[in-house]
């Protein structure tokens, strides 16, 4: 079976498997769409969807970004092809989406993990900031969902978009993202209702402090507050983006075919005692 390796320190970036405990192709000739597919989470996951099989689309702002992950999925003897948009352009999601059917056929599976952050006192950011935010994280997610519907196998499709603790837990200088992100979590269990007659499941991703992203790198720009962070997490450690993409990976198979307006954290028990201002800054 797969096991992450022993002991704490470092322990994400010793997450390594010795067999995996899905079955091979799990999702074999299906067609996803992940936004953020360019970099960090959302990028581990469209590389996981296309080790087992699926056609991938990679979608985000960076094109160059975009070009890379798609030449690493290549190599490795995945499907996939890129379109540069932003989410928070209804058209150009749209656009992206028609790509997506034209090139793979329709659209089992949709990844929203396009997100943006930066720690920042309410006082110390403007309306435009915290404008910005919620465009990538809730209005890119509505956007991304409500251009999909068109274009999803019905019934079968998954909706998946990435959350944060942020949603239900207060956290200082992350107002933007508090806000942003439990309407992405209520949005999706309104989808979950709204889309379930016709057997579309939507499903939220709720990560902890996850190491190797830019979000890790913004909020724990040194070693002290990396230090802060670890220690505020019951199970000592980063979570690593393999365990998200695991997550991903079941939650879009067959296996998960109840089950539809959840909440699924993998975030090593950080949200059980994580509040006030991990960063440190005043």
């Amino acid at each position: 079976m797969r096991l992450p390796s022993r002991g704490r320190e470092g322990a994400a970036e010793r997450y390594a498997f010795e067999m995996s405990i899905f079955r091979d192709n799990l999702l074999k000739g299906k067609v996803a769409f992940v936004t953020g597919g360019g970099s960090g989470i959302g990028q581990r996951i469209a590389e996981r969807f296309a080790e087992h099989g699926a056609n991938v689309m990679l979608v985000g702002r960076n094109q160059e970004r975009l070009y890379l992950a798609l030449t690493a999925i290549r190599e490795r003897g995945g499907t996939a092809a890129m379109h540069a948009t932003d989410v928070r352009d209804y058209a150009g999601v749209e656009t992206a989406l028609k790509f997506t059917r034209d090139q793979f056929g329709e659209i089992d599976i949709v990844v929203c993990g396009a997100a943006g952050n930066f720690p920042a006192p309410v006082l110390g950011m403007s309306a435009n900031g915290f404008k910005a935010v919620i465009d990538i994280d809730l209005i890119g997610t509505f956007n991304t969902c409500r251009a999909a519907y068109s274009h999803l196998r019905r019934p079968g499709a998954s909706v998946l978009a990435i959350s944060a603790s942020h949603a239900f837990q207060p956290i200082a200088h992350q107002a933007h993202v508090c806000a942003g992100k439990a309407g992405v979590d209520l949005l999706i269990k309104t989808l979950a209702i709204e889309w379930g007659p016709a057997g579309v499941r939507c499903n939220c991703i709720t990560p902890g402090p996850t190491d190797d992203t830019e979000g890790m790198r913004r909020l724990a720009p040194t070693e002290e507050i990396r230090a802060r962070y670890r220690s505020a997490v019951p199970l000592r450690r980063f979570g690593a983006k393999d365990e998200l993409a695991d997550l991903a990976l079941f939650l879009s198979s067959d296996a998960a075919a109840y089950m539809t307006g959840g909440i699924y954290l993998c975030d090593g028990g950080s949200s059980l005692v994580r509040s006030g201002n991990m960063t440190g800054a005043e």
